[in-house]
C-alpha cells in the first residue's frame, strides 16, 4: 500500500465512518512520503554503484589475484550481503533487506561456481549447484518474502537446464526440491505470481526431461495436468487458477497445433505413446483432479479436460483436424457458459477470444483450398466482424444484467 493511495482514498473512508480522522493520520504516519523514501534509498544506490565499480576492477584482475584474496573476496561479499539484509530488516526496510538477502543467495551460487573454477574442480554431478537450490528453499521459509520465494524456483530452472544441456543428466533432486520445497512454501502462503512462476518452472523441467529421455511428446501432459490437478485442491481459488494457467495454455497450444498441422503424418510417431500406459496415467490424474474439484465445489471447470482428449490416436488428415476443431469449440463454449453464469468480465473476454480463434482455424483449414483468395478474405472478414459484434453484444447484455441485479439487492434472484 502506498501513501498516495491512502491520501486519495482515506478521506472517503472517514466520510463513510469506516475509520476516524485520528486513525487516518496514524495510517499516513505509517507510510512516509515518497520523497522521504527516495532520499533514504540514495545511500543504498550509491553503495551499489561503488560496489559495482569495485566488482568491475576485481573481475578485470581476477586471474592475477592470489587464491587467498579471491576466497576472501567471495566470502566477504557473501557475508556483507547477508549482514546488510539483516541490518535493513531490523530497521524496518523489508524491501531493501530482502533484496540484499536475495543478492546474497545469488552470490552464494556464484561463489560455488567460481570456487570450482579456482580449484579446477570439473563438475560431473550437480551436488554443488544442488546446495544452491537447498539454501534458496531454506531462505524462503525463513523470510516472508516474495522475492526469496521466487529465487529458488528460478535457480532450479537454471540448475536443471545446466544439468540436461551440459552434463546430459536430469536432476530429479532439483525438480523434487522445487516441487516439494517451494511448492509446499507456496501452498502454505499462496501467491498468484509465485504460483504462475512455480508452474512454469516445473513445466520447463518436465519439457527438459521429455527432450533428454526422447520420450513421446505427449507424456509431457501427464505431469503437466498433475500440476493442474494440484491447483484444484488448493483452498485459495485465485492461487489455484494461477497454478493451473500454464498447464492449460500448454494443452490449448497443443490442441491448436493438432488442428493446424494434424493432417501431416510426420509427427505421428512422436505423439502416440502406448495406449494403455498413457491413458491409464492420464485417467489417474483426471480422477485426482475430479476429486479436488468436487471437494472444492468447482466441478463447473471440469470441461478444461476437453483439451486433453487424445485425438492424436485418430488417423492424420481430415478426421483429426475436424475432431480437434470440435474439441476447441467445445472448450470455448464451456468457458463462455461458465463466464455467463459467473458474470466475470475477464472470463467472458477469454471465452470470446477462444471462440474467435477456433472459428478462424476452422475457416482457414476448411475453405482455403477451394475458395478464390479474394472471396476467401472477404467472407472471412465479414464472418469475424459479425461474430465479434454478436459476442460483444452478448457480453454487454450479460454484464448489464449483472449490474442491474447488484443495484437492486431486494429483487428475487434469477435462476441460472
Amino acid at each position: 500500500m502506498s501513501r498516495k493511495f491512502l491520501e486519495t482514498e482515506t478521506p472517503a473512508w472517514v466520510a463513510e465512518g469506516l475509520i476516524t480522522e485520528a486513525q487516518r493520520e496514524r495510517l499516513l504516519a505509517r507510510y512516509p512520503p515518497d520523497a522521504v523514501q527516495a532520499v533514504g534509498l540514495l545511500p543504498l544506490l550509491g553503495s551499489i554503484l561503488v560496489g559495482l565499480s569495485a566488482l568491475s576492477v576485481v573481475a578485470a584482475n581476477w586471474q592475477n589475484l592470489p587464491t587467498a584474496v579471491r576466497l576472501g573476496l567471495l566470502l566477504g561479499s557473501l557475508l556483507a550481503a547477508y549482514a546488510g539484509g539483516e541490518y535493513f530488516l531490523r530497521r524496518g526496510n523489508r524491501r531493501v533487506g530482502h533484496g540484499l538477502l536475495g543478492l546474497g543467495l545469488v552470490l552464494f551460487g556464484a561463489s560455488i561456481i567460481l570456487t570450482s573454477q579456482l580449484y579446477q574442480l570439473v563438475g560431473y554431478d550437480v551436488s554443488g549447484l544442488l546446495a544452491w537450490v537447498v539454501v534458496g528453499v531454506l531462505l524462503s521459509y525463513l523470510y516472508d518474502s516474495q522475492v526469496l520465494t521466487l529465487l529458488p524456483i528460478i535457480i532450479g530452472v537454471a540448475v536443471q537446464t545446466y544439468c540436461t544441456q551440459a552434463l546430459g543428466v536430469f536432476s530429479y533432486a532439483t525438480i523434487g526440491l522445487v516441487a516439494l520445497g517451494s511448492g509446499y512454501r507456496w501452498w502454505r502462503r499462496p501467491d498468484t505470481l509465485v504460483a504462475s512462476i512455480l508452474s512454469l518452472s516445473l513445466l520447463w523441467q518436465v519439457a527438459l526431461w521429455v527432450a533428454l529421455s526422447k520420450a513421446k511428446i505427449t507424456w509431457f501432459f501427464v505431469p503437466a495436468m498433475l500440476i493442474y490437478a494440484a491447483g484444484d485442491w488448493h483452498p485459495n481459488r485465485a492461487a489455484g487458477r494461477a497454478l493451473q494457467g500454464p498447464s492449460l495454455v500448454a494443452a490449448y497450444l497443443f490442441a491448436l497445433g493438432l488442428a493446424l498441422f494434424g493432417e501431416t503424418d510426420q509427427y505421428a510417431d512422436r505423439l502416440r505413446p502406448p495406449v494403455l500406459a498413457y491413458l491409464g496415467a492420464l485417467v489417474a490424474v483426471l480422477a485426482f483432479s475430479v476429486a479436488g474439484k468436487r471437494a472444492r465445489g468447482i466441478l463447473v471447470s471440469l470441461p478444461d479436460w476437453l483439451l486433453l482428449l487424445p485425438g492424436f490416436y485418430l488417423p492424420s488428415g481430415l478426421p483429426l483436424a475436424i475432431a480437434t476443431l470440435v474439441v476447441l469449440y467445445a472448450h470455448a463454449g464451456s468457458v463462455l457458459a461458465r463466464a455467463h453464469r459467473s458474470g466475470e468480465a475477464e472470463q467472458l473476454t477469454l471465452g470470446t477470444v477462444l471462440f474467435v480463434v477456433a472459428t478462424m482455424v476452422a475457416y482457414f483449414k476448411l475453405t482455403w483450398a477451394f475458395l478464390d483468395k479474394s472471396l476467401f478474405f472477404l467472407i472471412g472478414g465479414v464472418l469475424l466482424l459479425s461474430l465479434s459484434w454478436y459476442l460483444r453484444r452478448r457480453n454487454a447484455q450479460r454484464l448489464a444484467a449483472g449490474a442491474a441485479a447488484v443495484s437492486s439487492p431486494g429483487s428475487p434472484p434469477t435462476a441460472s
